[in-house]
């Protein structure tokens, strides 16, 4: 019998532990920590975490650089807090939209010694929750006690990196006819990756040949583009277009992956766009937040792809890494399917951002 939490169980876990609130447990060899998004952090939390020890606050390397904080660790820092913090500054720390209200917040002491995975673990589990890229992690002892007199989760850093590192596994969940504008022979097919993780979709078009390169859309979720019609972005434009034309060959494939914003969350998007507002491209939003330009995981798409039986497409992008990943996971990619349509007033600069900074063709 097995009514354990497997290791991605556990991962998930952790995720929605982070979320509320929660804290977790991490541990790397002798060492473990207590650790909690600053996103979420209250007062009292905070309070009990300090009773525990001595907090340290952990950003990414790119918010370290918008602070001016001096860089120990590759791609993160940690920092020593002050006895009398509270919760506000630290989410000041975390949070760029008053940095240039209040540019100075400092003076900043980052730790140069000492061991930084279960920092990075950390991190890597605020971007899996879709929260800001910023703990707060305190050193303890007795882990297996501190659990259980806490109901806390308690897993291995190795095994958040690992989990995370990991091309994810697709399951089938259904799939069911869906007349469309783009043709009536239309299929739905939902996914679900993994035990508990995110829902990602293939929308069938027609009936695509599987032994031949089917023309297919690699598609990011976009709340604001696809449903509300932003001038912001050309999602919603790229969408519409690359449904009309599987509609007018007869056949495709659409991958609508949940990854909205990069792969960063709808609501850490908002805070990029807000950033936007005060004069910063996309990418250097993303930095200021403390994110990478782009945290989507492709390989998504070509799982999906072979659980339905393709092997081969025609892929409808300007994005050079989405053809390298399909490439890297065995799906051939036989013809590069331009789709340049939705350029407006409001996003010609974020599209010259792409094609500048993130190598999108033209």
């Amino acid at each position: 019998m097995t009514l354990g939490l497997t290791a991605p169980e556990l991962l998930n876990r952790a995720r929605a532990d982070l979320r509320m609130g929660v804290p977790v447990v991490l541990t790397e060899g002798d060492a473990a920590a207590a650790v909690v998004a600053v996103e979420v952090l209250g007062a009292e939390r905070l309070a009990d975490l300090q009773r525990l020890g001595a907090p340290v606050l952990a950003l990414t390397a790119w918010r370290a650089a918008t602070l001016k904080v001096r860089v120990y660790d590759g791609d993160l820092v940690r920092i020593a807090l002050p006895e009398q913090v509270d919760a506000g500054w630290l989410r000041a720390l975390a949070d760029p939209q008053d940095d240039l209200r209040i540019p100075m917040k400092g003076p900043l002491a980052a730790l140069r010694t000492g061991d930084a995975a279960l920092h990075r673990a950390a991190l890597m589990l605020c971007k899996a929750a879709y929260l800001l890229p910023a703990a707060v992690v305190v050193a303890v002892g007795d882990v297996p006690g501190l659990a259980a007199r806490h109901a806390l989760t308690v897993l291995p850093a190795q095994a958040v990196a690992a989990g995370l590192a990991d091309a994810p596994v697709m399951r089938p969940v259904v799939a069911a006819r869906l007349p469309m504008a783009a043709s009536e022979a239309g299929r739905v097919h939902v996914f679900r990756a993994g035990p508990g993780g995110e829902e990602h979709y293939a929308i069938e078009v027609g009936r695509a040949d599987r032994g031949a390169a089917v023309l297919t859309r690699l598609h990011s979720a976009c709340f604001t583009g696809d449903v509300l019609g932003s001038l912001k972005c050309d999602c919603g434009p790229q969408l519409r277009a690359a449904l009309a034309q599987m509609g007018a060959e007869g056949a495709g494939v659409l991958l609508y992956l949940n990854q909205e914003g990069r792969g960063i969350g709808l609501a850490n998007k908002m805070r990029a766009y807000s950033l936007q507002d005060q004069g910063f491209d996309t990418v250097e939003a993303n930095h200021r937040l403390g994110f990478e330009d782009d945290e989507r995981d492709f390989r998504i798409g070509a799982a999906l792809l072979r659980q339905m039986g393709f092997s081969a497409v025609r892929l409808l992008t300007n994005n050079p890494r989405k053809i390298a990943m399909m490439e890297g996971c065995g799906i051939t990619v036989t013809e590069r399917v331009p789709l340049h349509v939705g350029e407006t007033p409001q996003n010609r600069a974020y599209l010259a951002t792409k094609a500048a900074k993130s190598g999108h063709l033209t």
